[in-house]
């Protein structure tokens, strides 16, 4: 009886411990990780939110950029950093990606993480070099497949989101389409003006000036509603191929074992900061769409990108690193 009593006293002194420890977190600076080098979109999205979120909560945010191995060095970090708050990831797409493109990762995206909130869907935009004699969907879907093999699009790299976007429209509409991996967005991008690849899938912010410069022609965004920024730029699926949506995430996450109380802290002043009319406008501007959740909505939402990115990368066969 003393020792079920004893232990119960135990429990009781613990949750108040926690309890009290989030009624006073954050109590000194925190580290937002990037998993990426500074200037992507991964690190702006993480400067703007985290200048607003640390405005909230009273508290410097810290940005630290641990890039290298696709993104899994900054994830790893996280993964392994003491549960407490202090310590959080600017998390995106690449995360649920890269458990199905390396054969070895220190991290597990489903249980070494405690998911706080979403922050912005990134929607690209489909494009095609203006020598291509297409102008819709439809008729880049019919060039190709009387043209078997000899369209290639360019990514950024073997499995980026550029790459698995192209992938999942090859598997909707049965074309033969030649991947072409370049170190980076931007030699893909300039090859696609130069006309030594015919297409490419590439986010909006940096696809609009050679879209207006009529450097380039889109043909269609890749989420299901238009983008404000193209808004004469039709979805994939208003253009024929239906409910196809391909679009990488941002979101906040802390390690796995981050007391619930702090969890919930965190949730409060992520949704506060991206909902500030400012951020909202910024965010926007970068032609990312706000979208914030609970952090169960966000671990339900992780598991299912994990299985549908391992989906799409074993259909279409990319060689694991």
């Amino acid at each position: 009886m003393r020792k079920a009593l004893g232990a119960i006293g135990v429990c009781l002194l613990l949750l108040f411990g926690t309890a009290v420890q989030a009624e006073d977190y954050p109590t000194k600076p925190i580290k937002l990780v990037v998993a990426f080098a500074p200037g992507g979109s991964v690190d702006i999205v993480a400067r703007i939110v985290g200048q607003q979120l640390g405005e909230d909560l009273g508290q410097s945010i810290i940005i630290e950029n641990r890039a290298g191995a696709g993104g899994n060095i900054g994830f790893e970090a996280v993964a392994k950093a003491k549960p407490d708050g202090y310590t959080l990831a600017m998390a995106s797409s690449t995360m649920a990606v890269n458990v199905s493109l390396y054969r070895t990762i220190g991290y597990d995206p489903l249980k070494d993480f405690a998911p706080i909130s979403l922050v912005a869907m990134q929607p690209n935009v489909l494009m095609v070099n203006p020598s291509l004699p297409v102008k819709s969907i439809a008729e880049l879907i019919a060039y190709a497949k009387a043209n078997p093999g000899k369209l290639n699009f360019g990514s950024s790299g073997i499995g980026a989101s550029q790459h698995l976007a192209a992938e999942l429209f090859k598997s909707r509409t049965g074309v033969d389409m030649v991947h072409v991996a370049y170190k980076g967005g931007g030699p893909a991008m300039n090859d696609l003006v130069a006309g030594r690849i015919q297409l490419m899938f590439e986010t909006i912010p940096n696809s609009i000036p050679y879209i207006q410069s009529g450097q380039l022609r889109a043909l269609a965004v890749t989420v299901d509603e238009r983008s404000k920024q193209l808004p004469d730029v039709p979805t994939v699926s208003e253009a024929g191929v239906k409910d196809f949506v391909s679009r990488g995430w941002l979101g906040v996450m802390a390690p796995a074992g981050t007391p619930q109380p702090i969890i919930d802290k965190l949730n409060a002043a992520v949704l506060k900061a991206v909902a500030n009319p400012a951020v909202t406008k910024r965010l926007t501007e970068l032609g990312l769409e706000v979208k914030t959740s609970t952090p169960t909505e966000f671990s339900v939402f992780i598991a299912s990108e994990v299985k549908d990115f391992r989906t799409l990368i074993t259909d279409a066969k990319i060689p694991m690193e």
